[in-house]
């Protein structure tokens, strides 16, 4: 039983990772059908700028120090948006593919120069005590996790479901066409998915480096598993991702657990493969979105 919760803890803490990583697929995808390979690295630049503002320059408190971070991640998202992805728009989905796997290759060579190939670390935010649950000793950083990306779920549904431009969100997703004709502004639309699909990573780079450490190649490994996790939920559905991303770290877990950690990744995407045959759209598919 203290195996069985300890290897739980351990699956849902690196699930919801992929969640927030997923979730930021998800929201692009779902705006402008664009997947965008990128977004690995502003998990990367996430923890990075964290441990770079507090830890190795002492510049900022880490209460401080985490903030900066995600609105610089962010930024750069932005940037990214507008200086590689919104001039090329009228090209073809697979240029605009190609395009995002070379803003990630630059991004992670930006940080590669100026920060260095070493491994950035900072400390938990509660310190480096456990607590213990049905025999399991669970970090008080995976209680962080976990509760932050309770809080991120509720703040997506109040976004999608109650704001104005949340629901501009979701019709230009449904049809970018019809939003249009309706006054939406898309290009708009497609500028705050990218910044808030940037901050979502930044936010789960900061909450995984006390555990797992961070570099500048971190993000290529957490890039694959949350796209992974959103093809698993539903490449379209911001919510399907999060429950992707758990399930995925369950079974990584699991199979690290009682098989071996050398196959928990093969287990895991033969796993993916295998819903993707029953059902191609994933456990819930582009059409949940409509109920979002």
């Amino acid at each position: 039983m203290a195996d069985f919760a300890q290897f739980t803890a351990s699956g849902l803490t690196r699930g919801a990772i992929y969640a927030l990583v997923g979730m930021g697929f998800a929201i692009i995808y779902n705006a402008s059908n664009i997947i965008n390979f990128a977004q690995g690295e502003f998990v990367m630049l996430g923890g990075m700028l964290t441990a770079f503002l507090f830890t190795t320059t002492g510049l900022l408190p880490i209460w401080l120090a985490v903030p900066v971070a995600i609105a610089a991640a962010t930024i750069a998202g932005v940037a990214f948006y507008r200086l590689a992805i919104e001039p090329a728009q009228r090209a073809g989905l697979a240029t605009l593919i190609i395009i995002t796997i070379g803003g990630s290759v630059l991004l992670r060579g930006i940080v590669e120069v100026t920060l260095g190939k070493r491994e950035f670390v900072f400390p938990a935010f509660s310190g480096e005590s456990n607590v213990q649950v049905l025999g399991a000793s669970i970090a008080s950083q995976s209680l962080w996790v976990l509760g932050t990306l309770a809080i991120v779920a509720a703040l997506l549904w109040w976004f999608f479901e109650k704001t104005l431009f949340g629901k501009a969100m979701r019709a230009t997703a449904q049809s970018p066409l019809a939003a249009q004709l309706v006054g939406i502004e898309t290009r708009h639309v497609l500028l705050v998915s990218f910044a808030l699909a940037a901050a979502l990573g930044a936010l789960g780079g900061v909450l995984t480096t006390p555990i797992t450490l961070t570099r500048y190649d971190i993000g290529i490994m957490l890039g694959l598993k949350g796209f992974a996790a959103t093809m698993l939920g539903g490449l379209g559905n911001p919510f399907g991702a999060l429950a992707g991303g758990l399930v995925l770290g369950l079974v990584e877990a699991f199979t690290g657990g009682y098989v071996s950690s050398g196959y928990q990744d093969a287990i895991a995407f033969l796993l993916i493969l295998t819903v993707l045959m029953v059902r191609p759209g994933g456990l819930f598919g582009r059409v949940a979105m409509d109920r979002v």
